[in-house]
């Protein structure tokens, strides 16, 4: 069984939720859930103003794209090429082409999951960025975030500094 890999999907404008829910409904009545894992509409929370009034909606970052994770095979290429709004995959020809790791790095579908070696109460020094051979006691932790806030001593005072999981070693 091969590896499954992102692969995106061009789609009629406006139709990527139908496209979204006409994939799902082919995988379910097809039995692909194995293949197929994964089928995505990125969106993004977005403030409007209008007439004065801020209000939340969420937009898609990829209007006219849909994001799938799946195993690449005749099955499931036919599956997606021949559901009703989708044009074709993007790649050169008919040939689709996966997402790297960087490209959905930075589209924010995949992020590195860093183990960290420290808890709070330890003391660690930042390795990196502006705050660099800085030794602070660390505060908190958010994993989430993947940030520390630490306390360091600046002109007499304790101050709370948030730093990277990535710029920081125990001491």
């Amino acid at each position: 069984m091969s590896k499954a890999n992102w692969y995106v999907v061009h789609t009629y404008s406006g139709y990527e939720n139908k496209v979204k829910a006409n994939i799902e409904k082919t995988i379910e009545n097809r039995k692909l859930q194995d293949q197929i894992l994964e089928v995505s509409v990125p969106l993004q929370d977005v403030i409007e103003v209008k007439n004065g009034v801020k209000k939340k909606v969420q937009k898609k970052m990829f209007p006219g794209y849909v994001l799938l994770n799946m195993e690449m095979n005749d099955d499931t290429w036919y599956v997606v090429r021949n559901t009703r709004g989708v044009t074709g995959f993007v790649g050169p020809g008919s040939k689709p082409v996966p997402l790297t790791e960087m490209e959905m790095k930075s589209m924010g579908i995949r992020k590195d999951d860093v183990v960290i070696d420290f808890e709070i109460g330890d003391t660690v020094e930042v390795i990196s960025g502006v705050w660099e051979n800085t030794t602070g006691i660390i505060k908190q932790i958010n994993t989430h975030k993947q940030i520390v806030t630490i306390s360091v001593d600046m002109f007499g005072r304790e101050t709370p500094v948030e730093i990277s999981f990535t710029d920081i070693k125990k001491m």
